[in-house]
């Protein structure tokens, strides 16, 4: 397991977060919705998306790599990274279950999410498909 793995990211994450501090901790806990802004060459990938949520997987990329204990801003235990949804992990791979409020030609609005703005977005799985589409 010593080969590298190579992510490219599919498109950036907006919200009105620009530093940790600012940021809610726990998705959801916001209300501001958030936007995904899928780069040009993916957006074939949203043909027909009519999930009412979406599974979204991103990159931490402004958290700290070596950090493998925290303290839950929730309860204040001090719990190892793989026992919370603590930004701080070895591979600070995020996942978070959003509802999809609209298409908008390559972008995408969703519910919304503790991460930073611009934050890189790696997949969108969608989760459920109960009839329904979203506003375009």
């Amino acid at each position: 397991m010593t080969a590298p793995i190579l992510l490219r990211p599919i498109g950036q994450i907006r919200t009105p977060w620009k530093t940790l501090a600012d940021c809610p901790s726990g998705p959801g806990r916001g209300r501001e919705e958030a936007r995904l802004d899928i780069l040009p060459e993916y957006a074939e990938g949203l043909h027909a998306l009519a999930a009412s949520e979406l599974d979204l997987l991103y990159w931490f990329d402004r958290a700290a790599r070596d950090v493998l204990r925290s303290v839950s801003p929730h309860d204040g235990v001090e719990r190892g990274v793989f026992a919370m949804r603590s930004p701080h992990r070895p591979n600070p791979v995020a996942l978070s279950r959003v509802p999809l409020i609209a298409v908008e030609g390559h972008n995408l609005v969703v519910g919304p999410l503790d991460c930073l703005d611009g934050t890189a977005l790696l997949d969108i799985k969608p989760v459920s498909c109960g009839g329904r589409s979203p506003k375009a």
